[in-house]
């Protein structure tokens, strides 16, 4: 059987993942790649941590609400690269100080 250790250890590589992709992309896509590897570490976690408890199916709610959460932010972000990118033509996220329009 597989242990918690486990589970644990593949949120966290998924999180150093997530954070070495948002910390040394420029390209706002792979940013918002590794803000999905992030939440889904968090999601990993509460899943594993559910699964390891007693305490009923509140980890798999709390993971459908944090997929909720990544749905929108994702629609949000895609929606502001792309207009970007519709300004500026390139989604360089070092280029982009401000939003004005």
């Amino acid at each position: 059987m597989i242990g918690l250790e486990s589970y644990l250890t593949v949120a966290a590589i998924l999180f150093a993942a997530g954070i070495m992709a948002v910390l040394s992309r420029r390209n706002a896509i792979a940013v918002l790649i590794g803000i999905e590897l992030i939440l889904n570490a968090a999601n990993v976690n509460l899943v594993a941590f559910d699964r390891f408890t007693n305490h009923g199916i509140e980890g798999q709610v709390f993971t459908l609400f944090v997929l909720a959460i990544a749905a929108a932010e994702a629609a949000v972000a895609l929606a502001i690269i792309l207009n970007v990118f519709d300004t500026r033509d390139r989604i360089d996220v070092d280029s982009v100080d401000d939003l004005r329009g």
